[in-house]
């Protein structure tokens, strides 16, 4: 069976070394997911592809059905999720383009997204425990294969999300460090918390392709962050390669 889903992310909406076998096109209750899902062998191992954006990149941030992505992603019976997020770096040890992060923590800055499967049509209010965001177990798990993969990680973070698509300001930036936010980007929620409502163990590799807004004099520019992009999905492919195997041997 297969275990493993990955959700790929801007500059991700492919895995070249992914062997497909399979599409199926997944219908659930909260409407169309971003693209079918695409099966097939990673690292010699069953995995589940989702691009988050949709096959040409054309959905932004703020437009993905989260809510069906996920529940896409548990019908085919998966119990693992690793999500593969660009980010922009905060922190002076997270800034450098090109730096993978594995964040502990998460804050949500979003607003108007449809975040929980508990809405007014359940007969009872439904909480869950959101202590900790990230599947630890998981994390682990990712940091142990950048290991093996001679690839350097940064195990600890706390991601922002913003609502995006457009940058943030310096002020925001400035706030969101105050909040203790180490890097910043616009797809981390309500991936996460949809996740843990269906008992999903969902784990972030974050991609830092750019300093976040004022911590360079540069403006940011989109041909830097793309160059970024493809250089670090290198990084992030080959970490996936090590990572599945020992999800699946675990």
């Amino acid at each position: 069976m297969t275990t493993v889903a990955i959700i790929g992310g801007s500059g991700l909406t492919n895995l070249k070394n992914l062997r497909i076998t399979r599409r199926e096109v997944i219908r659930t209750p909260y409407g169309e997911p971003s693209a079918p899902m695409i099966f097939g062998q990673l690292g010699g191992q069953e995995a589940v592809f989702l691009p988050r954006h949709g096959p040409g990149h054309t959905i932004p941030p703020h437009e993905v059905n989260y809510r069906a992505n996920i529940w896409a992603i548990k019908q085919t019976g998966v119990s693992k999720v690793i999500a593969v997020n660009a980010v922009g770096g905060i922190s002076p040890d997270f800034q450098v383009a090109g730096t993978l992060v594995i964040p502990d923590q998460i804050i949500d800055f979003t607003y108007g997204r449809a975040h929980t499967y508990f809405g007014s049509e359940h007969k009872k209010v439904t909480h869950v425990d959101f202590t900790h965001p990230y599947c630890e177990e998981l994390r682990q798990t990712i940091i142990h294969a950048s290991g093996r993969a001679e690839i350097r990680v940064m195990g600890r973070g706390t991601y922002g999300v913003t609502q995006g698509p457009r940058f943030e300001s310096l002020a925001e930036i400035r706030r969101m460090e105050r909040d203790g936010a180490d890097i910043v980007g616009m797809t981390g929620m309500p991936e996460a918390g949809l996740a843990r409502e269906l008992e999903l163990c969902y784990a972030s590799i974050a991609l830092v392709v750019n300093p976040a807004a004022g911590k360079t004099t540069e403006t940011i520019s989109m041909k830097e962050i793309e160059t970024n992009l493809e250089t670090g999905m290198g990084s992030v492919r080959s970490l996936l390669e090590q990572v599945i195997p020992l999800i699946a041997h675990g």
